[in-house]
């Protein structure tokens, strides 16, 4: 059973390293289309929106509700992307720690 001073040692390291990569996760990017290419999403890793990029063809004055869930279904898909690829980093970091029985993250 690890000790308590080695938890905490551990506990600062992952702290550290969290911090370091929530600060690259914000740097990444992951991008989702919606429309067969007719609305792009790039969103950050750290949840925020990079940019959105319209087709001129997907602009129809007459059908503004059809624009409205390309819009829609490219943010989602790509702030679901961003989400993923954050998460699956940021586990990354507990898969090493040793935690004494009945202790959970």
């Amino acid at each position: 059973m690890p000790s308590l001073g080695k938890l905490m040692k551990q506990a600062q390291k992952m702290q550290a390293d969290a911090a370091r990569m929530q600060a690259e996760l914000a740097n990444k990017t992951v991008d989702f289309t919606a429309g067969g290419g007719a609305v792009k999403v790039v969103a950050k890793g750290d949840g925020m929106l990079a940019s959105i990029t319209v087709d001129k063809s997907a602009v129809n004055p007459d059908d503004v509700e059809m624009l409205q869930d390309l819009l829609l279904a490219g943010v989602n898909g790509a702030l679901d992307a961003a989400k993923k690829m954050s998460e699956a980093e940021m586990s990354k970091l507990t898969a090493g720690l040793q935690l004494p029985p009945g202790f959970s993250l």
